[in-house]
């Protein structure tokens, strides 16, 4: 295993810690912002500044840009804001969204003919305990974790699955630029998404008048840091090392997104929550290092 250089270190890490935040930053915004809205704005700043300076992958497919556009704006963030907005916690949106790595494997399996390992399924069963823990101790308060908001998550994180199909999908066409990629992908989500506020939200309009600073740091940091950033530093860490050594740091983002949820928003995750959390994150472990495991024993 190809160990980092370090350079590529504090890349990963600065990755790991803007998407940490992340979370946090959502809340932020979905204070004043209804969810679709706030995601149509993200995918605008994302795509519609660049177009003109960035050149469209040309061995890319437009069906391919507009299947991953859609899965990951419309369904993945369309889904993850609406579910923090209807009660999920932004430190334990963290975590089950991380669950994605699951339903990949399952996607893969089902759609692909991929035959996940017994170490994998393992991974896949502590991680379902630890899932149905979170999903088990939801509330009725606003402060509480909602049933709704759990699921709307969880199916926020079936569509990231998808997204992980597509892209490999696109790999197939041959190498493409990361940014290029994402840019001309993020345009594809912002119709739908405008069409789907205004029949769904409705107040589209006082938004936008009421739209200040607050507003505009946080689009900016959606759609800057964690869009083009955080994914273009990512993807050129996977093109530069295996996956088996850039995938595992992404177990560090949920760590960052409860802690920077503690800190900032006052969330504190209950008993059965925490139980729930280490039980997908060491599904997650067992996971991405079983086969190592296996092959020293």
């Amino acid at each position: 295993m190809s160990a980092l250089a370090r350079p590529d270190w504090a890349k990963a890490l600065v990755v790991v810690v803007i998407w940490g935040l992340n979370f946090v930053v959502m809340k932020w915004g979905l204070a004043t912002l209804s969810p679709l809205l706030l995601c149509a704005l993200r995918f605008i700043a994302a795509s519609l500044p660049l177009l003109l300076f960035v050149p469209r992958p040309r061995n890319l497919p437009w069906s391919l840009l507009a299947a991953y556009g859609l899965a990951q704006g419309v369904g993945q963030f369309g889904l993850l804001f609406t579910g923090m907005r209807l009660g999920m916690p932004a430190g334990m949106a963290s975590v089950v969204l991380q669950t994605q790595a699951f339903i990949t494997l399952l996607l893969a399996a089902a759609l692909l003919g991929e035959r996940p390992q017994r170490w994998q399924w393992w991974g896949l069963a502590v991680a379902t305990l630890g899932l149905l823990a979170i999903g088990s101790a939801h509330g009725d308060s606003a402060r509480d974790m909602t049933l709704a908001g759990f699921l709307m998550t969880v199916g926020a994180a079936a569509l990231w699955a998808t997204s992980n199909l597509l892209t490999r999908h696109a790999a197939r066409h041959g190498p493409y630029e990361p940014v290029p990629f994402i840019v001309w992908s993020s345009l594809f989500p912002v119709v739908p998404l405008l069409l789907l506020s205004a029949w769904l939200e409705g107040d589209m309009a006082a938004q936008l008048a009421a739209f200040g600073w607050r507003e505009l740091a946080v689009v900016g940091y959606l759609a800057g840091l964690s869009t083009l950033v955080g994914y273009g530093l990512w993807t050129r860490l996977l093109q530069r090392y295996p996956a088996s050594t850039v995938a595992p740091l992404s177990l560090l983002v949920p760590v960052v997104g409860l802690l920077s949820a503690l800190l900032l928003l006052g969330e504190r995750p209950s008993a059965l929550q925490w139980l729930g959390t280490a039980g997908v994150l060491l599904g997650m472990v067992v996971n991405q290092f079983g086969g190592r495991w296996r092959r020293r024993a």
